[in-house]
């Protein structure tokens, strides 16, 4: 609902999903107790959006968000398990004003409401008992938001929020950002803030537990803090009748407390606990886009990543994290926009793997690295008055990581590992589409 003065949206979600993998019959070859991974989810969403605007000059209007979500997952990696129940409920008021051209301002209060009701398995072993868990974390909270913008060449927005968690206390979360336009062609961007961030070990690393690994969890883990730092340039610059759009950006993240993920300390086992010691990563990206002829442009980007975390001591690059990634876009639309051609070529990095494990042998498990590779991608689309139909294909270069899964002949036993995963495991893929566009009532 659109009025004048009152403004009102509200939707609804419902998800119903299930996957399986593990061990199948083929090739007339049975398993009497096969390997079996299934994942059973429900999520259920609403939410309502109210606004009621005071003065359309000034920009003043009071708003209220009001959200809820229910995901239920039932899981089983063998005879691992983990099945837990999710409930949300978020509550957002918010106002805002400006007091004039240059000068504007916000205010919000803020409720957020998480339980985990868990019931899982860490081994390999039905007869073990599953043992339940329930996590709740109830957080209200406030801020205030001040913008001055001096004639649209220097724009400055402070902001300060603070929260009550029942796990964790009180905190405070400060962020700043600064812009500067010196001319047309160029825009100057800096920004930095803090953020937390409670940290629910099952329900973010579940994928884990279809492997042999054995599961530490260390208790009283911290809630994650962090600082960001940000600066970016972005500049147009006009090259015969055209506008050639550079944008170059660096972010670097600061870890003061983080729950580490540990796969190296023990190439058998997956330990979580709290850091001890410097977590950071640099990101720089660096992204042009040019429009060579009518119909036509090309984007061209790179990005460039050093994340590092201490493990027990030793700090080490963060594994199955590629060092950089390259990204080349091609797309054309006829002069009459009946025809599309897109291509995409992507860059992948190599990274490092976690700490392998020697073989009778004498052979190491898996490679301490892991190397490049490229994707195409493809498409063409035809465009009719009410619909479109594409075709296309994905990972054209049919690039395959080789043998992903540790050990897969014998998924019971203490080598077995499917989570040491850096690339694609399918080969080229071929799609079609159609496309419906309903019309608008324009009353």
């Amino acid at each position: 609902y659109m009025g004048d003065h009152y403004v009102f949206q509200a939707g609804i979600k419902a998800l119903s999903e299930t996957r399986t993998s593990g061990q199948a019959s083929h090739g007339g070859m049975h398993f009497d107790n096969p390997y079996k991974v299934n994942i059973d989810t429900e999520r259920y969403e609403f939410f309502t959006k109210n606004a009621y605007i005071f003065n359309k000059e000034k920009n003043t209007n009071l708003a209220l968000i009001l959200s809820t979500s229910l995901h239920n997952q039932d899981a089983s990696y063998g005879q691992k398990l983990y099945n837990v129940d999710q409930t949300n409920v978020y509550a957002s008021l918010m106002f805002e004003t400006e007091f004039n051209k240059q000068n504007s301002f916000s205010a919000g209060l803020s409720f957020n409401y998480d339980a985990y009701n868990q019931h899982y398995r860490l081994e390999d072993n039905a007869d073990k008992v599953a043992l339940k868990a329930f996590e709740k974390e109830a957080v209200p909270g406030a801020y205030v938001q001040y913008t001055l913008n001096l004639n649209e060449q220097w724009m400055f927005m402070a902001g300060l929020r603070g929260d009550y968690s029942n796990e964790h206390g009180f905190f405070v979360t400060p962020r700043a950002h600064l812009k500067y336009n010196p001319n047309e062609y160029v825009n100057f961007r800096l920004s930095a803030g803090k953020g937390y961030r409670t940290n629910h070990v099952l329900a973010e690393n579940n994928y884990l537990f279809s492997s042999s690994r054995k599961v530490e969890i260390a208790k009283n883990l911290d809630m994650e803090e962090v600082w960001n730092y940000g600066a970016s340039v972005s500049t147009y610059i006009p090259i015969v009748g055209k506008t050639l759009n550079i944008n170059a950006e660096y972010y670097y993240t600061d870890f003061l407390k983080q729950v580490v993920v540990d796969m190296d300390s023990n190439p058998h086992g997956v330990s979580f606990y709290n850091l001890d010691g410097r977590s950071y990563s640099h990101v720089f990206q660096v992204e042009a886009s040019y429009p060579f002829f009518k119909g036509f442009t090309l984007t061209g980007a790179y990005r460039l990543t050093d994340a590092q975390t201490t493990y027990k001591g030793q700090r080490m690059e963060k594994p199955l994290t590629s060092k950089y990634k390259g990204l080349l876009t091609a797309s054309y639309q006829t002069p009459l926009g009946i025809w599309q051609f897109d291509a995409t070529l992507q860059l992948n990095g190599g990274g490092r793997m976690p700490a392998p494990y020697e073989l009778e042998d004498g052979q190491l498990s898996w490679n301490r690295r892991y190397g490049s590779f490229e994707q195409l991608s493809l498409q063409v689309t035809r465009y009719f008055r009410r619909w479109s139909i594409y075709v296309g294909g994905e990972n054209l270069t049919n690039f395959k990581q080789k043998n992903p899964i540790i050990d897969a002949a014998n998924p019971w036993g203490d080598n077995f590992d499917s989570t040491m995963i850096w690339g694609p495991m399918h080969g080229a893929k071929a799609y079609i589409g159609l496309r419906f566009n309903l019309a608008r009532n324009s009353e």
